[in-house]
């Protein structure tokens, strides 16, 4: 069964695009995901689709209104949906979370803007991600890096071995990788990876990823294992 995934978004446009091409775009032509967008201006007040005001007690920029946004997740939201907003102040986004969600069957992402949303927002939702300690100008680039993220755990979205093996699926950052040519600016290939031997491949594989991974994020290797 297909992952259906709705984005409430000002600019469907920004979420549409990056998701029409390359991987994502052969997902869902196979039918593995199915990706809505919707305009939160459908659900704007008055006759010019208002969906913000400024913040009660002052102070710099507008805020997003409750309103719309309840409307838009009202408009989506089943039984089996998980909501998300994206947020700089939520959980921040990993691979095991990106496991989870992979198994879903309904995504609602709602996309910020402005100075945020209002707080009332945050009991209409169910989950709050963000992508790291720093502000965007909006939730929508924060969504499709989750949704990306997501969509390529999927069964059949790519091949399954690139998932298991790469960067953070076994607490470890993925080891050293090489293609033609054999030397490159005096640069070479370790000959064990040309030595047809599979066995002392994976041994230089795995000692190549630990080592990396104690150099470059020593903390994954400080968690306790599940």
């Amino acid at each position: 069964m297909a992952l259906e995934i709705d984005v409430l978004t000002l600019f469907p446009e920004m979420v549409a695009g990056p998701l029409g091409a390359s991987i994502p775009a052969r997902i869902q032509e196979r039918g593995i995901a199915t990706i809505r967008t919707h305009d939160l201006r459908q659900w704007g007040i008055g006759r010019h689709r208002s969906v913000d005001d400024a913040p009660y007690g002052g102070g710099a920029g507008m805020v997003m209104r409750p309103e719309p946004i309840a409307d838009g997740i009202d408009s989506v939201r089943r039984p089996d949906s998980l909501v998300i907003l994206m947020d700089p102040v939520g959980e921040v986004f990993d691979h095991r979370r990106a496991q989870d969600l992979a198994a879903r069957s309904h995504l609602v992402f709602v996309c910020a803007r402005y100075e945020g949303v209002d707080e009332r927002v945050r009991s209409l939702v169910d989950l709050e991600l963000s992508i790291g300690d720093y502000v965007l100008t909006g939730g929508e680039l924060p969504a499709l890096v989750v949704i990306d993220a997501v969509i390529r755990l999927l069964p059949g979205a790519i091949d399954e071995l690139s998932t298991d093996e790469e960067s953070f699926a076994v607490g470890l950052l993925e080891y050293p990788q090489y293609t033609r040519p054999p030397s490159f600016r005096g640069l070479d290939v370790p000959a064990v990876l040309t030595s047809g031997d599979h066995g002392a491949v994976a041994r230089w594989r795995d000692a190549q990823a630990r080592a990396r991974t104690r150099d470059r994020r020593p903390d994954m290797l400080e968690k306790p294992a599940e």
